[in-house]
């Protein structure tokens, strides 16, 4: 039987664990999925660096769904466009495809929670990955971002809320490559 972490809260984090806990299983030898939502960009300057390790495990497959958010110009791109609708439900759709399927271990999907938050898809369109989930629970399922709505949290096996205490963000210091993206 497999289980339901869910990874949540307002502190910097929450990538972190599910790139760890799929290098752990990697590591252990089983077959991982990892998909993120909303991180959709691939290309000379990407920017989840964390691919760039997950990318030489033999046993981890990659799925990647969103468009590109940061501007020529450097700056972030809050709204959304319907392409990042349609990529946020192909994202649900690829996971719910992979864990029917049954061939992996652990099935993590980085920021599905988040698109939640960002109206990319409804609660009831995340809560039907986790009915899917829960009527053929074949691996671990994890699902991160901030935000989970108390429903999320009921059915949920395990749940880590990562807290703000304190973040140099806030005296001015930007993200740093290898630290924060």
């Amino acid at each position: 039987m497999g289980y339901l972490h869910v990874y949540t809260g307002n502190g910097k984090g929450k990538t972190t664990c599910c790139v760890g806990l799929a290098v752990r299983a990697a590591g252990a030898g089983e077959r991982v999925a990892f998909l993120q939502f909303d991180k959709g960009f691939e290309g000379k300057n990407e920017h989840y660096h964390e691919r760039s390790i997950l990318r030489s495990l033999p046993n981890v497959d990659l799925h990647f769904f969103g468009m590109e958010r940061m501007m020529p110009d450097g700056k972030f791109r809050f709204a959304n466009v319907p392409e990042d609708f349609e990529q946020a439900k192909a994202g649900l759709e690829e996971a719910k495809r992979i864990i029917r399927e049954g061939k992996h271990f652990l099935v993590v999907c980085d920021e599905a929670i988040t698109c939640v938050q960002t109206k990319l898809y409804t609660e009831d369109d995340l809560m039907g990955l986790v009915r899917d989930f829960r009527a053929n629970p074949t691996c671990d399922l994890v699902l991160s971002g901030r935000g989970a709505l108390p429903g999320l949290i009921e059915a949920a096996d395990l749940v880590s809320d990562v807290t703000l205490i304190k973040h140099y963000f806030y005296q001015g210091v930007e993200a740093r490559k290898g630290i924060e993206f």
